[in-house]
């Protein structure tokens, strides 16, 4: 796959996501190769974590918009700077909803193989989240 069909896919998995259209994930990550990598959810491994995982932010952020800061594609990888905008109104990380509007960011590198991402490696700022929805104390 060329440097372009590569960064396409990766902006139409963020579409899917805008979308809230989680089903098309079937078809843009590969369900039977997919790896996660995410120090924050070491649980979420495979496709179908994955999908749980995102089933439940979308239901926690129902109206939660990914903008794409910077994409930087080479060879089989894509690094996709981004940040995420939304409101709390379902419980996430068992925090209650808050109705507190966050901002999160982060970085995710995708590989792909053929026409699909098979593995994302994700770094976050986990802190700001959690400070922003009042689990963790802001720093003074």
């Amino acid at each position: 796959m060329s440097t372009e069909s590569a960064t396409a896919l990766v902006r139409q998995v963020v579409d899917d996501w805008n979308k809230a259209d989680l089903d098309a994930l079937d078809e843009h990550l590969d369900p039977s190769t997919y790896v996660n990598r995410d120090p924050n959810n070491p649980e979420v491994t495979d496709f179908a974590s994955y999908k749980r995982w995102a089933a439940a932010a979308r239901a926690a952020f129902p109206d939660l918009h990914v903008t794409i800061d910077d994409l930087i594609a080479e060879g089989e990888k894509v690094a996709k700077l981004w940040s995420f905008e939304a409101t709390h109104q379902g419980e996430f990380l068992g925090i209650a909803p808050t109705g507190k509007r966050i901002t999160w960011s982060g970085i995710t590198i995708y590989r792909v193989s053929g026409d699909r991402v098979v593995e994302c490696t994700w770094r976050t700022d986990a802190l700001g989240l959690l400070q922003q929805l009042g689990a963790i104390p802001a720093a003074r």
